[in-house]
């Protein structure tokens, strides 16, 4: 009887602590400025970037997603979630469901488990790179003591934009021979850049004038309201496609807390490298001049910078809200310095207490990137194959077990051992294929991803 009433209170508890957060979201193209050039944005609910979701560990999730695109389908992924027993709402077309006709309305109902900073967006086609995507937070669970201290926070989503559509630049990309589409016109903080003009004009020796923004310009950017002397929690998230970013606030120490919703023992750093689908929480203390305002940068690395940075200001409230910082922007570190990148990487460590990987494994796969030909078209492929997404979601096809709807023969483990990763043979021909890799339950497979792309 004991054991039975402490079984029902503990249900109860948890049903008193959990909510349920429901959402009804429409997908639509909008004329907007992101970046002081009129283009087609993807909105949700007339919003670019995408309402924030702010959630508990232990809250379910429910959203009533409706495509409201005249000719594209649509599906959303929620990047960082588990999906603990709920695959089908995990949003990648043609794996875990067919994607959303327009007209239609499809619900996605799951269990965010654990605290972390992630985020959602389009994947369907290059829908993300049309601005379908926002912040997903997720707070510890009431009760339960957040182990970070701070006295506020902020959101930062960046991203990477182009003033060609992402129709027209699906065309280039399937085309014969391909056609590239360059590197990204601007880089977007919260959805807002400056193309045309810079707001540390005065201290740039390029042309670029000086940034003239009225009320409600949707260009114009999301300061930083600081106070003197507190400790601010930046959450920030990498939504681009192409682009490797670094973002420095200047004067200011950053310290690491958390990686791809995880939190990890802090370290120190003058700036952080974050690349595309990733997420960071980092701890800024406003301890500089309170008199002054200063500048966050956001510059390319990892490619040849021919998109300019993006800036915006950590505006102290005891500064004047209309002086700009009074010294030029930080530079961003040299785009080609890997070993700059990999020092960063290998200062990242799971926090004190947090669960050990597992000692050993049962099965392994070693997958090799390439960027080959089919007849002539450029693919991308792992161990030779290029993913060709079959009509049937496989997950549907496993579970009705529909022998028709892929191939149940499993892809390469592997690949050869005498491919030279350093001089990777140029438009190596490739198949397609669409089998999938299948291990018994509760069986440890490691994975080792080797990129060889040219």
């Amino acid at each position: 009887m004991g054991m039975w009433w402490i079984a029902v209170v503990a249900i109860l508890t948890h049903t008193a602590s959990a909510a349920v957060r429901e959402y009804n979201w429409e997908v639509e193209y909008k004329f907007r400025w992101p970046d002081c050039i009129e283009g087609m944005v993807m909105t949700v609910n007339d919003q670019f970037p995408g309402p924030t979701i702010n959630a508990v560990a232990g809250d379910t999730i429910v959203v009533h997603l409706t495509n409201k695109l005249a000719t594209e389908g649509l599906v959303i992924h929620w990047h960082g979630i588990r999906q603990l027993g709920s695959p089908w709402a995990d949003g990648a077309a043609g794996v875990t469901q067919c994607a959303i006709n327009p007209g239609e309305t499809f619900t996605y109902n799951f269990t965010v488990d654990k605290p972390g900073t992630h985020f959602y967006h389009g994947h369907y086609g290059m829908q993300r790179s049309a601005g379908l995507y926002g912040s997903l937070i997720v707070d510890v669970a009431e009760g339960k003591r957040e182990p970070l201290r701070y006295d506020g926070e902020f959101n930062l989503l960046l991203s990477d934009w182009w003033h060609e559509s992402i129709l027209s630049q699906e065309l280039g990309l399937s085309s014969k021979p391909m056609r590239w589409i360059g590197e990204a016109q601007s880089i977007l903080i919260n959805g807002r850049g400056q193309f045309n003009c810079s707001i540390a004009a005065q201290f740039s020796n390029e042309s670029s004038p000086s940034c003239k923004f009225k009320d409600g310009d949707q260009c114009a950017p999301q300061r930083l309201h600081v106070e003197p002397n507190k400790t601010y929690r930046i959450r920030l998230a990498s939504t681009t496609a192409l682009a490797s970013l670094n973002l420095a606030v200047q004067g200011h120490k950053l310290v690491v807390v958390e990686a791809d919703g995880n939190y990890i023992t802090p370290f120190v750093t003058d700036d952080i490298d974050i690349y595309s689908g990733e997420s960071y929480s980092v701890l800024l203390t406003t301890d500089q001049d309170p008199s002054q305002n200063y500048w966050i940068s956001v510059g390319v690395r990892g490619r040849k910078p021919k998109t300019p940075p993006a800036l915006t200001v950590l505006h102290y409230v005891t500064a004047p809200s209309s002086e700009p910082p009074t010294s030029p922007p930080l530079v961003t570190p040299q785009w080609n310095d890997f070993e700059r990148s990999k020092n960063f990487s290998k200062k990242i460590f799971a926090a004190m207490g947090s669960p050990s990987p597992p000692p050993k494994f049962n099965k392994r796969l070693i997958l090799l990137n390439t960027q080959n030909l089919i007849d002539g078209f450029t693919k991308w492929a792992l161990n030779n194959v290029s993913l060709a997404v079959p009509g049937t979601p496989y997950l549907g096809s496993v579970k009705y077990k529909l022998k028709s709807g892929f191939n149940w023969k499993s892809p390469p483990k592997s690949f050869s051992m005498d491919y030279d990763i350093m001089n990777p043979p140029r438009f190596r021909n490739t198949t397609q294929g669409n089998g999938i890799y299948m291990f018994p339950f509760n069986v440890t497979v490691d994975v080792i991803l080797q990129n060889a792309n040219v």
